[in-house]
């Protein structure tokens, strides 16, 4: 037995994968490149911008004294403090009966009305509201989340009993809009199943006298349960969850209410299928609640919005009339996979009588301009082989779009955003943002400047403010990474690839523990995240950490960790993303075999023969894929909250990218083949699936499908439960998971015993008086 035991060792060092034993220590450095510390550690960052109006915005940013708000004056490029931190110490004192100064102010998770007026934080379990102009500080009464303010600041509108209601601000009376609201026939009701909410989804008129929004009918539409976890009885959540080939799907019957006669006009047409037309498109939702695809005119007596088909291969723009309800159809397009733009990348010109349509018809995501009246196309605004990611602003007085544009800059990362200006009557784009560098922009609402913070996923962020022809005003931060670097953070580590095809590029990032020697073998871990809607790096900014949230982290335990955007993921053109239309099972893996292979032919120091994967969601989808697909490439691999199975997940993402479930005369279907369970007699490695027992977006069901097929294949595998946990694990549950998935790829991809039972640990713990 020694001999035979010397006989490994000895193959082991001949091989170059013995890995050292991986200690305590090691997990506790790699916790300090965790998000929950890292954060931290970087220094004049510019963050929560806002404009207060034309002239001026304030910003918060972390400087070596503590957490700071700053007041810029664009016109004159003067910064000041947003208020006196000792005039606010002492107000803060005063109603709490604690001392505070300027240097211990609770500032960690402030909030700023967006007119820089009032400040909001929590003290001692209890929220406060200060004046920043040395007022007094008072007990904050918390406003109903789910209300949606008229632009006059007037007027609240909420859901109550499935009718939409409304209150008058000052006097707090209420009254109801509507009354014949039922459940599962509700107004302003947005529930896409796989993320519901109680937020009135809605848009009011300019005037705030008239809202925009719709009765969401879902009768007959299946439904999903959870069950928490608790001592004595459970509790049962049931709601409704269209899925993938469900013959009902919830249909909105669009409508605008006159508030002041409280009458509903009900839209002129046939209910749309609950659908949205931009890259997300999930929820007709924006971002800040309002309803997505719609815009009012300046004069509120007409409606422009964009109606989608179940399947999305059809959208059309239409203009209602406020006062009547009838519908006009401007404009249609109709494309053979899927149609998707940027958010609100289109707009209503008025005063023109045109469109800005945003279209990827030549394979690249561009702005056409038609007229308004007859739909009929008038000029392409924008060419080339390259895409507009976001339209800014439309400066339609004078002739110009502001838009975000990616990939037109030769000899640069074609994810890398840069911001333009060009006529709507013709000639090329300016460019405004010259760094190489991406960009993330804050326009005022004047149009006349912008603030531009610009990184790389290896420089820190600079924040500048220009004006609206992109000449440099002033140098407002420059973001300090020393301390970050101090503490073993290294950044990632860029890559170019070649696709499946062997031709194609393909990017990505490559992640190395602080102490990398090229002398030793390391695993490969590949953090995926297989598209459509997003790639695996998800953006080119400065990040202390991308995917979930430990590639740094992990590759501090001695791994190499890889993220590579493959074929089907966005930012690219047309075609590259349409790569796994139909084919969801796909998931990249054929490009990041590829690409890993390619990596360990380059790298003498990555062990080609030691390879794990893992993700949430899609990339879980796309993690235990990997072990069934290539079951003698990937030895390892984690799957969190994976939606294995698209006819167990929405019908708004599987219906997208899969388009219609076809049922056969045989009984088989054109989603079979993305089915995880189909291939699991394939596994061969040690595969481990977690999810979270209270996963409104990707139920357990889609997991526990996956494990049954496992079970009765005779195959091993492991299994972590996550109790009362969405999809999405937080606090405690997050770092507990992190641990244990850490332990697994050291156990089973390095050969190693990890440390027992190691203790993470966030700041806040110590403030609670030990980890949770």
């Amino acid at each position: 037995m020694r001999a035979c035991v010397l006989s490994v060792f000895a193959l082991g060092l001949a091989t170059g994968r013995l890995s050292a034993a991986v200690t305590a220590a090691d997990y506790a450095r790699a916790e300090q490149l965790l998000p929950y510390n890292a954060e931290q550690l970087v220094l004049n960052r510019v963050d929560d911008l806002q404009w207060i109006s034309g002239k001026s915005f304030w910003y918060r940013t972390r400087t070596r004294h503590g957490i700071e708000f700053a007041r810029m004056d664009a016109s004159h490029g003067i910064r000041s403090p947003l208020f006196d931190g000792e005039a606010l110490g002492r107000s803060l004192s005063t109603a709490t009966g604690r001392r505070y100064t300027s240097a211990n102010l609770p500032l960690e998770t402030a909030e700023v009305s967006r007119d820089g007026r009032q400040l909001t934080f929590d003290v001692d379990s209890r929220r406060w509201e200060c004046s920043t102009s040395a007022g007094p500080c008072i007990e904050h009464s918390v406003a109903n989340p789910n209300e949606v303010l008229s632009p006059d600041g007037r007027q609240a509108a909420f859901i109550r009993d499935f009718n939409l209601w409304i209150r008058d601000v000052k006097s707090g009376s209420e009254v109801p809009l509507t009354r014949d609201g039922a459940k599962d026939f509700g107004y302003a009701i947005d529930n896409p199943g796989w993320m519901p909410s109680v937020r009135a989804v809605l848009l009011w008129s300019p005037d705030s006298k008239q809202i925009a929004t719709f009765q969401q009918d879902e009768r007959g539409v299946g439904e999903t349960y959870l069950i928490s976890t608790r001592p004595g009885h459970p509790e049962l959540k049931a709601w409704k969850y269209p899925m993938s080939g469900d013959e009902v799907i919830p249909k909105i019957h669009r409508l605008i209410v006159d508030v002041k006669e409280r009458r509903v006009v009900r839209l002129q047409m046939p209910p749309d299928a609950l659908r949205s037309a931009s890259a997300w498109g999930y929820s007709l939702a924006t971002r800040d609640g309002n309803l997505a695809d719609t815009v009012w005119s300046a004069d509120s007596k007409h409606l422009a919005f964009i109606s989608a088909s179940r399947d999305r291969r059809q959208v059309k723009m239409r203009i209602a009339d406020a006062a009547r309800g009838q519908v006009r159809d401007v404009l249609e397009e109709q494309v053979p996979t899927v149609y998707e733009r940027g958010a609100e990348n289109w707009r209503w010109l008025e005063r023109s009588r045109q469109i800005l349509w945003q279209s990827a018809r030549d394979n690249w995501k561009q702005l056409y301009l038609y007229d308004a009246t007859n739909g009929k196309l008038l000029r392409r605004v924008t060419s080339g082989k390259w895409n507009v990611t976001e339209v800014v602003r439309v400066d339609e007085r004078h002739r110009q779009v502001f838009f975000m544009g990616a990939g037109k800059e030769p000899g640069q990362d074609p994810y890398f955003e840069h911001m333009y200006s060009v006529s709507l009557d013709g000639g090329l784009p300016v460019l405004l943002t010259p760094e190489n560098a991406t960009h993330q922009i804050s326009m005022s609402p004047d149009g006349e400047f912008f603030v531009s913070r610009y990184s790389t996923p290896q420089s820190a962020p600079v924040a500048v403010l220009r004006n609206r022809s992109g000449e440099l005003i002033q140098v407002l931060e420059r973001a300090d990474i020393s301390r970050l670097l101090a503490r073993g953070w290294q950044p990632p580590v860029g890559i170019t690839v070649k696709a499946r095809d062997g031709v194609t590029d393909l990017y990505g990032l490559l992640y190395r523990p602080h102490d990398f020697d090229e002398k030793r073998r390391y695993p490969i871990v590949n953090a995926i995240y297989p598209g459509p809607s997003i790639g695996s790096v998800q953006g080119r900014s400065f990040a202390v950490a991308r995917g979930m949230g430990d590639d740094h982290g992990l590759a501090e335990l001695g791994f190499v960790v890889v993220q590579i955007d493959g074929m089907g993921t966005p930012s690219r053109s047309k075609t590259f993303q349409d790569a796994n239309y139909g084919n969801m099972a796909d998931n990249t893996l054929p490009d990041q075999v590829a690409g890993m292979k390619e990596l360990a032919r380059r790298y003498a120091w990555i062990d080609g023969a030691r390879v794990g994967i893992y993700g949430i969601s899609g990339g879980a989808n796309a993690a235990a894929r990997a072990l069934f697909d290539y079951p003698e490439f990937f030895k390892v691999g984690v799957a969190l909250n994976g939606d294995h199975d698209l006819r167990s997940y929405t019908d708004n993402w599987g219906e997208k990218w899969m388009g219609l479930l076809e049922r056969k005369a045989d009984g088989t279907s054109n989603y079979d083949s993305q089915a995880n369970q189909t291939v699991v007699q394939r596994l061969k490695g040690h595969l481990l699936l977690a999810y979270g027992t209270m996963d409104d977006n990707v139920p357990p069901n889609s997991t526990l499908v996956l494990m049954d097929a496992l079970i009765k294949a005779n195959k091993d595998f492991d299994v972590l439960v996550l109790p009362n946990e969405r999809h999405d694990p937080v606090g405690a549950a997050r770092r507990y998971l992190t641990r244990r998935y850490w332990d697994y790829f050291v156990r089973y991809l390095q050969g190693t015993e990890p440390p027992r039972e190691f203790a993470m640990s966030a700041p806040e713990d110590a403030q609670r008086g030990g980890a949770q």
